[in-house]
């Protein structure tokens, strides 16, 4: 799929600014090492601290220390361990140690951040620790504490270095554990939107799965009845209506796997609902029951109906559709489960009431029949409870298997809009 034009500029800008950031943290890490190297290896006095060949080495360990920056992101474990080596080992600064701090902070939420975040406050204090002891032109905490010439130094107490690491340490800490909680929440943020859309086409997959099974099925389940009576009659102007009606019916469940296909293919609603095609069939209303009762008796389907509707014409779409797709498949259940039963047909309803549907039809021991999966029954029952319905299915102490399903009708919509 071909990515529009200037998208990929925000990557590019925020990677720009990501090379940049290191740069700049690798440069100062560096900085900060050369003034420590200078403080401790040239500057008259400094050798009590540290001998130079080992302020030296030190300083080449920290220095590689802060080179090793461009990777925390990636490794911030071993960059932090690494960069904690120099001060607690040598006299060099821990800046490098709390750079790293905050990558593995941003990366991190178990042991090992503890652990790094301990190792990095001890080196940080041995560094301010160290700072402290040196001259006054060379020394940060000196500086702050006022001192201007070495008759001025500060005592500074072990309880004022550690509050001193305390502080420097928890800034890296709390900057790291923003940027991974806010990184965090983009990615589940995004990963909830994926889950919402899988969703959303796994119910769109159902929906249009149960459509194919009602529409096709009851068009199938009547060209078996049909051809079956081809079999057995021998009268020339019952085969010829017959065959007539097999076209037919075979001619509706192309058009309806036609449709299916164009919703898979351009992402059209099926049977019902907003769609964005002007040539899609609209969806079955309480008005089309009469031509499906019809067409079952001429497949031949002896069947008692009695069907009173008060204001059919002005019953809701949703309403509409999903009582006919419920005696559609009662309908096909009896086709391919009991044929050669009567069915029993009743439908009743009106605004304020609501509206019933009862289907039920002795049942055939011993008849072959096509054992199917549950999947029509499942589907009447999604029907039904979306809509705020009951329904119910099963057979009797009669040996005779009921479909009864209750509607709600409002009183007061208007079913002209879906």
């Amino acid at each position: 799929m071909t990515q529009p034009a200037g998208s990929s500029r925000p990557h590019v800008v925020r990677r720009g600014i990501a090379v940049c950031v290191t740069v700049l943290v690798v440069s100062v890490s560096i900085f900060s090492t050369m003034m420590v190297l200078v403080a401790e290896g040239f500057v008259p006095g400094s050798e009590d601290i540290e001998p130079g060949w080992r302020g030296g080495l030190g300083a080449l360990l920290a220095a590689g220390a802060a080179v090793g920056l461009v990777w925390r992101h990636r490794y911030p474990e071993f960059v932090t361990a690494a960069a904690v080596v120099p001060p607690l080992i040598f006299v060099t600064d821990a800046l490098a140690a709390l750079i790293a701090l905050a990558a593995l902070a941003a990366a991190r939420r178990d042991n090992a951040l503890w652990i790094g975040t301990a190792a990095v406050y001890v080196a940080t204090a041995v560094a301010v620790c160290y700072d402290a002891r040196r001259h006054v032109d060379y020394s940060i905490v000196q500086m702050f504490a006022g001192a201007e010439t070495e008759t001025e130094r500060v005592d500074v107490p072990l309880f004022a270095i550690l509050i001193i690491a305390a502080v420097m340490t928890a800034i890296p800490f709390a900057v790291g554990v923003l940027r991974g909680t806010r990184r965090d929440l983009t990615r589940s943020t995004h990963a909830e939107r994926e889950l919402s859309g899988e969703m959303a086409r796994r119910k769109e997959r159902t929906r249009i799965a149960r459509e194919m099974h009602d529409v096709l099925g009851h068009r199938l389940s009547l060209l078996s009845l049909q051809a079956g009576a081809l079999e057995v009659s021998d009268d020339h102007e019952r085969v010829t209506a017959v065959a007539r009606s097999v076209r037919g019916t075979a001619k509706q469940a192309l058009n309806d796997l036609r449709e299916v296909i164009g919703v898979l293919r351009d992402g059209r609603t099926f049977a019902g609902g907003t769609v964005s095609s002007d040539q899609e069939a609209s969806p079955p209303t309480l008005a089309d029951l009469p031509e499906l009762l019809d067409n079952s008796r001429r497949a031949g389907l002896a069947m008692n109906v009695t069907v009173l509707l008060d204001g059919a014409s002005m019953a809701p779409a949703p309403l509409g559709s999903a009582a006919y797709r419920i005696v559609q498949e009662a309908l096909t259940n009896v086709l391919r489960h009991a044929p050669g039963t009567a069915a029993d047909v009743t439908v009743r309803g009106s605004p304020g009431v609501g509206l019933s549907i009862e289907v039920s039809n002795p049942l055939r021991g011993g008849a072959e029949t096509v054992v199917g999966a549950g999947t029509g029954l499942h589907g009447v029952a999604e029907r039904v409870t979306q809509l705020g319905g009951t329904v119910s299915s099963g057979p009797t102490d009669e040996d005779v298997f009921v479909l009864a399903a209750w509607l709600p009708w409002p009183k007061d919509l208007d079913g002209g809009s879906p």
